[in-house]
């Protein structure tokens, strides 16, 4: 029933899809005619695109089956999962299993048709599907992407990783599906969410902002380990726009997770904690935490301010398309007395109306109800 009701609306008209966003405090102007501008196939065999390396590639005038692979897939495919026409036209995509598993099963009744493969699938395998177009993160350029091209196959990279590159990236979607109207629309959105956030965190002196710090657990045989982002990833840029200061911030200048020890984080000492596991259930560790008197003699613990990042499929700190939820539902933990009439559960509602088309029955069933984390 969920799923009929989705394609209808998928499908339907596009103010129904346009439901009023709520960011903030900020209304976003869009006009119901805005929402898709699908168009049908152009005459042309090829036309070119710039892709997020910086290229000119050439790619077919309307391209109808189209591969997603490699790592971190699961942002490409979210990413374009935003674009109507999107899950009709992906024929193959890497297996996503992050945290509760997949989303895309719960708003594609078709996915099961699609060929599902592992990280480590090579270009012969992908040109097996006969794609007329891989896209690729761009890190995937060497290990996967250049031999796929050298097959005669067109691949387009994407970067997905920063606000700017997603104002990018969902464009260049946009152009390849020929969705332009729509990327207009999701652009703005993001825009709009950074400035709303941004104009109420301004004004705040830098020595003003909570001193914080972002970790990520995972768990090996019962032991738990703690890292921190590199200074150039969106996690620490949330933390940035939503008005902390990351204490990691001269830590980590490399270009992965950094681990760190438990003394480090003591000297640290942070006014605030913020914690994510992709591949577990975050409010167990932080029980497990908790019932430790180490912890408890921490200044964000003791303040009742050792938060878990929401995860509904993915955890909403990462540059999948959740991180626009992710930062405004950090600003309300961050600076409650600025963001005190920002109601978390109505910006989810409109996150997911209109970036995937749920209704609120849906959105509750699917999203909110199995919700790990702190929503409140």
């Amino acid at each position: 029933m969920i799923l009929s009701r989705w394609i209808r609306r998928r499908r339907g008209t596009a103010g129904a899809l346009l439901f009023t966003l709520l960011l903030l405090t900020v209304a976003v102007p869009v006009a119901a005619t805005g929402i898709s501008n699908r168009s049908e196939p152009v005459g042309l065999d090829v036309r070119s695109v710039t892709d997020g390396t910086g290229r000119e590639v050439e790619i077919p005038a309307y391209p109808e089956r189209i591969v997603v692979a490699g790592n971190a897939s699961l942002m490409v495919a979210d990413g374009l999962y935003l674009f109507e026409s999107a899950p009709d036209r992906i024929v193959g995509i890497t297996r996503i299993s992050q945290a509760r598993g997949n989303f895309l099963p719960e708003i594609d009744p078709n996915y099961a048709q699609k060929a599902v493969f592992e990280r480590n699938i090579g270009p012969e395998q992908i040109a097996a599907l006969r794609p007329d177009l891989v896209i690729l993160k761009s890190f995937m350029k060497g290990p996967l992407g250049d031999g796929v091209e050298r097959l005669g196959i067109p691949v387009v990279y994407v970067d997905l990783e920063t606000p700017e590159q997603y104002q990018r990236d969902l464009t260049l979607f946009g152009e390849i599906l020929q969705e332009t109207g729509r990327a207009e629309l999701l652009t703005r959105y993001y825009r709009d969410v950074v400035d709303a956030v941004s104009a109420r965190i301004t004004p705040i002196a830098e020595t003003d902002r909570p001193e914080t710090l972002f970790i990520y657990a995972t768990t090996t045989g019962g032991d738990v380990a703690f890292n921190v982002p590199p200074v150039s990833w969106i996690q620490t840029t949330l933390v940035e726009l939503a008005g902390g200061d990351p204490l990691w911030r001269d830590a980590n200048l490399g270009g992965g997770w950094l681990t760190v020890g438990f003394e480090q984080i003591a000297a640290w000492n942070p006014e605030k904690i913020f914690l994510v596991a992709y591949r577990s259930n975050p409010d167990e560790i932080r029980a497990g935490l908790l019932s430790q008197d180490r912890w408890q003699a921490l200044r964000a613990v003791a303040n009742n301010e050792l938060h878990v990042f929401p995860v509904d499929f993915y955890s909403w700190d990462q540059p999948d398309t959740r991180w626009a939820i992710g930062l405004q539902w950090l600003a309300t933990k961050m600076h409650p007395e600025l963001f005190g009439d920002i109601d978390i559960r109505q910006v989810v509602y409109r996150f997911f109306e209109t970036a995937y088309g749920m209704d609120t029955q849906a959105i509750d069933s699917i999203i909110l109800e199995p919700l790990w984390g702190d929503l409140y």
